[in-house]
């Protein structure tokens, strides 16, 4: 097929053809919105050559685990796992050329090209999205030691004394300046008298915890004022006030503050440290509007398995309040379990957005992170920044294409002339599978671009002057055509075997930016052998073919 000048031409327009077909426009779908308005499905069209982050704008984040709140046994292990649910979560999410890759052992880069809302993204990637349902503290177990609790602290040196006329002032009479019983009965909320009828009203015992306390509604809840949130956060995770937790119960912040009259209050609840199932069981979740309440929830579906279970245990606990757990954080107040729940069920969000919803909705689906993880490196590149890269880039190419062009017309004449025509080719072909692997041009990726153009141009000088030795030696341009190139190919290829080598290293050991310029090389040096050996020669064979009664040729 090769031996024909047909057949040439064939094969040069079927590669023509594909690599068009991969620059060919492509409609994306992305997700815009935020705030108070809905996230909607947007299409856009894109060339198919994609963009990197330094081209492109958008935010990179380089994000390692956790291990603050205690040792991670397998690190690397954790890192793998990792990144697979934020590629999860990053594909639902709709951004366009993400790159999501391990770095190491320890770190994870994640670059999202393109992105208009780095808050929401950088929310998305790291929450850990660890869901629970468990049983609040129906005995009021941890009611009954705060007393104790109050005593530990009082030893400490961190409570007042026992005696109420003695005690030292409390937290709410300092910030009222009253009376810590009339600031109680003043600011407690309205509690549900067939729950607390015979549970003592915490805020009139002396102590440092007791004094922040209300009664809630329904057992193992208690609310505390917003303003001392901070304070009973740090007493009951001191080490003294934990080992006096009783056994089997966990206590577990509110999501949001819940208003009570003039006053706002967070919630505290007692829940029992085993969850009856966890968010491993969920196969599915979907935000929705609930037009009854007009707020935004949840709907999951569990595993057939998931659902055993939680059908089994929701059955063993009718009429008593279930807390949904989400990254250690209850979900809106526990709802009562009227009768047994099987595989669907409901998680309400109370004035949480529908993109919040939806965004809570994407990372349940996506699955949770096997460990905590904490940005440690943040960079956001504006659009501005990637279009000026993209124009020194070109003004780079284009001065590099003009000196190619003059020099070589220049020095070799007509057979300049074809090799520049074979140069056009190698810009599409390199374009053209740059877009059919799938890559992502880089900055770095543009130098890989115009370093593969000058290896092109040397590919036709090495084969241009083989030629000249062979019309030297008064052969017919024919045959020093011929003979010039299959003298010139074993030098060719050795030097781009070697130069491919070398990128095969940068992408293996190299990170982004190196892969994105060894990916570019490598496709680069590929379409030039492709250009300079098949595609020139084709040209000289039409040109003698047109011109056989030629005597001398013009190189």
């Amino acid at each position: 097929m090769f031996s024909t000048i047909r057949g040439r031409v064939i094969f040069i327009v079927v590669l023509v053809a594909i690599s068009a077909f991969s620059l060919r426009p492509r409609t994306v779908t992305f997700r815009s919105g935020g705030g108070d308005t809905a996230v909607q499905d947007v299409e856009t069209t894109r060339w198919g050559l994609k963009m990197g982050l330094d081209l492109q704008g958008g935010m990179h984040l380089g994000l390692e685990i956790d291990q603050s709140q205690g040792a991670v046994a397998d690190v690397e292990d954790a890192i793998d796992r990792a990144v697979t649910v934020i590629r999860s979560r990053v594909d639902e999410f709709g951004v366009g050329e993400p790159l999501i890759q391990k770095v190491g052992t320890e770190r994870i880069v994640v670059e999202l090209p393109g992105i208009d809302d780095p808050a929401r993204a950088r929310e998305l990637v790291e929450r850990s999205a660890f869901l629970e349902f468990r049983i609040t503290d129906m005995q009021n177990e941890f009611l009954n030691v705060v007393p104790q609790i109050d005593d530990a602290l009082r030893r400490l040196g961190i409570a007042g004394g026992a005696g109420g006329g003695d005690a030292t002032t409390s937290a709410i009479e300092q910030l009222l300046g009253a009376d810590t019983n009339a600031a109680a009965q003043d600011s407690a909320p309205p509690t549900d008298s067939t729950d607390s009828a015979d549970v003592p009203d915490l805020s009139t015992a002396p102590g440092a915890l007791s004094s922040l306390l209300f009664n809630g509604q329904l057992p193992g809840e208690f609310l505390v004022p917003e303003e001392e949130f901070p304070r009973a956060d740090s007493l009951i995770n001191l080490p003294e006030v934990r080992r006096l937790i009783p056994r089997g119960k966990e206590l577990r912040w509110g999501k949001e503050p819940l208003s009570q009259g003039a006053r706002s209050f967070r919630p505290l609840y007692a829940v029992e440290s085993r969850p009856i199932i966890t968010g491993d069981q969920l196969s599915d979740a979907n935000a929705t509007l609930d037009q009854m309440f007009n707020q935004s929830v949840v709907d999951f579906v569990l595993t057939r398995s998931g659902g055993r279970v939680f059908g089994r245990e929701t059955a063993r606990h009718i009429g008593d309040y279930m807390a949904i757990i989400l990254d250690s954080r209850v979900q809106g107040q526990p709802p009562v379990i009227q009768s047994q729940i099987r595989r669907r069920g409901q998680i309400e969000l109370g004035q949480s957005t529908l993109q919040e919803a939806q965004d809570l909705a994407l990372v349940l689906r996506a699955g949770a992170l096997p460990a905590p993880i904490v940005i440690v490196e943040e960079r956001t590149v504006g659009p501005s920044l990637g279009q000026d890269s993209i124009n020194k880039g070109l003004t780079a190419a284009v001065i590099g294409l003009i000196l190619v062009v003059g020099i070589m017309s220049f020095y070799y004449r007509t057979a300049g002339l074809l090799a520049i025509a074979g140069l056009g080719f190698y810009v599409l072909f390199t374009l053209g599978g740059l877009a059919g692997f799938d890559a992502t041009l880089t900055l770095p990726g543009l130098a890989g671009f115009v370093l593969s153009l000058g290896i092109a141009v040397d590919a036709n000088v090495l084969i241009f002057e083989r030629i000249r030795e062979e019309v030297a030696l008064n052969k017919s341009p024919k045959l020093a055509v011929d003979t010039g190139f299959q003298r010139a190919m074993p030098a060719i290829v050795d030097s781009n075997i070697t130069t491919v080598i070398t990128a095969l290293f940068l992408f293996q050991f190299g990170t982004g930016p190196v892969k994105g310029f060894a990916v570019t090389l490598i496709v680069g040096i590929v379409a030039s052998l492709v250009t300079a050996v098949f595609v020139t020669r084709t040209f000289f064979m039409i040109w003698l073919n047109n011109r056989s009664a030629t005597k001398e040729l013009a190189i």
